[in-house]
């Protein structure tokens, strides 16, 4: 067989983290024992962000440098995706720019789709000689209040391309169990996930499954457990964890830290974002193991290549851990989750209904911020108009598409507004302009009016544009976003 495997990776993690302590403090009264999961932070989506927009800010980062030409399948896990019917996967490969002769697909209703996702598309590309694929994953569940299931969740998301070319981490074998083991569950029309009873699952499913999968996976290949370097998996248990790692040897730094007290369990997402996070300090050679828990169990292996130090950039998750804000305040929390629907005023009961042929008419501009740059003299414009918008030009249907969403640019304007309704008061928005040419007025995200100063540069983020609650649809358009750090 030709080699295959991951040829690039990419995490994200949203920007705002909410201190357990504040959820304890807050729901403690209900149930005292939440204590016990109430060490460090979790990741909590902002009010316009979902499992669609964070798998498409994983594969933003993983598609990097990328040709987005070269894809040919997009996958997509998540247990916790907008639609059921509209293939959410198709959203997300129009908001990352490939093209439209591809593949794509959703996976769901399993911890371990990312997992799933992961093997479908290596398999692709082993039965495709030169496709490559991007499969990303990203998941928001929710527990109620005073659970464990909200202490303890967190929102994220991974992603990760294969090919058969520019391999970083080489596939070289799986194996895996699948039982109707019923740990977690939420039905059709269930908000809230539920669990039974916590031994039951830390004994039984993680102590069970993970070593019945690792010991498949090794038997099968004339392995042992010790012979890996780095170990991901995630797990939330302590107990369980640390039998866990005991199978691997004595070398702790071998596992992969599992980043609860940091972003939470971030559902499908997780052991692609653990993947990536272990990637990024990756070393040529060193034997990776990757098992993702959920109706059963995946374990994978792979093998760095040379080639891993070209994909050590900057992508990954240390960046996003480290773009972090608190979100000090539980109110808010319950606000941006729909637990607590808050008054609007009538600003807010507009009806937002959603106009379809609009929006296939436009689909490139508004999933993928496809602007248009005139061959004849060069000016940059969004939206592409059939005219060059340049007086001295003027060209008729001499418009190439420009991908502007990775693009970037600078704030040209920009106000709070006090009277337009938001989850977020004020509602920031502005004039921006477009690195290469052209300017469009976008909403602001994840910052405040005083984080804004004119020509401050600014990338772009996908995100929920407004949510038409009488018809139950999601909206999506890209918001822009103030560069901070070397995020970008």
């Amino acid at each position: 067989m030709d080699m295959v495997g991951i040829t690039s990776f990419g995490g994200y993690v949203p920007r705002y983290r909410l201190n357990r302590m504040i959820v304890f403090g807050s729901m403690g009264w209900l149930n005292p024992v939440i204590i016990t999961n109430a060490r460090g932070e979790k990741a909590v989506a902002n009010f316009d962000e979902d499992a669609i927009t964070m798998a498409v800010a994983a594969g933003m980062d993983c598609l990097k440098g990328v040709d987005r030409s070269s894809i040919d399948a997009v996958y997509y896990a998540s247990t916790t995706a907008p639609y059921k019917e509209r293939q959410n996967a198709n959203i997300v490969a129009g908001a990352l720019g490939v093209g439209e002769e591809i593949r794509t697909a959703d996976f769901a209703a399993s911890l371990k789709a990312g997992t799933t996702a992961l093997l479908s598309a290596l398999e692709f590309a082993t039965a495709n000689p030169g496709s490559n694929a991007v499969v990303c994953a990203a998941d928001c569940r929710l527990g109620k209040m005073a659970s464990t299931q909200e202490m303890v969740f967190g929102d994220g998301g991974g992603a990760i391309a294969v090919g058969d070319s520019d391999i970083v981490a080489e596939y070289k074998g799986c194996f895996s169990v699948s039982y109707d083991f019923v740990d977690h569950l939420r039905g059709a029309n269930t908000k809230y996930d539920r669990m039974w009873e916590e031994r039951w699952i830390r004994d039984l499913g993680y102590g069970g499954f993970i070593p019945e999968a690792v010991n498949g996976l090794c038997a099968k290949y004339g392995m042992s457990p010790g012979d890996f370097d780095k170990i991901v998996y995630p797990c939330y248990y302590g107990g369980a964890r640390k039998k866990i790692n005991a199978m691997f040897g004595e070398d702790a730094e071998k596992v992969q830290d599992d980043m609860l007290a940091t972003v939470g369990d971030t559902g499908t997402a997780h052991p692609l974002l653990m993947m990536a996070a272990a990637l990024e300090t990756a070393q040529p050679g060193q034997k990776i193991l990757l098992v993702s828990f959920g109706s059963g169990c995946d374990a994978l292996w792979f093998e760095v290549t040379d080639a891993i130090a070209k994909k050590q950039d900057g992508r990954g998750a240390s960046k996003w851990l480290a773009r972090r804000a608190d979100l000090d305040n539980y109110q808010k929390y319950l606000v941006w989750k729909g637990m607590a629907p808050p008054e609007l005023g009538l600003r807010g009961e507009v009806d937002k209904e959603t106009r379809w042929s609009l929006v296939w008419r436009d689909h490139k501009s508004i999933l993928g911020l496809w602007g248009g740059r005139c061959k004849a003299c060069g000016t940059q414009q969004w939206p592409a108009r059939r005219m060059c918008v340049n007086p001295d030009c003027g060209a008729i249907d001499q418009m190439e598409p420009v991908y502007l969403a990775d693009k970037g640019g600078s704030v040209f304007s920009y106000t709070g507004d006090m009277l337009s309704a938001s989850l977020n008061p004020p509602a920031v928005y502005g004039t921006v302009s477009f690195n290469g040419g052209g300017r469009t007025v976008l909403d602001f995200t994840d910052c405040t009016v005083e984080d804004l100063a004119v020509g401050d540069p600014v990338d772009f983020s996908f995100r929920i544009k407004f949510y038409d609650s009488k018809r139950d649809i999601t909206n999506y358009f890209w918001k822009a976003r103030p560069v901070v750090g070397e995020v970008s």
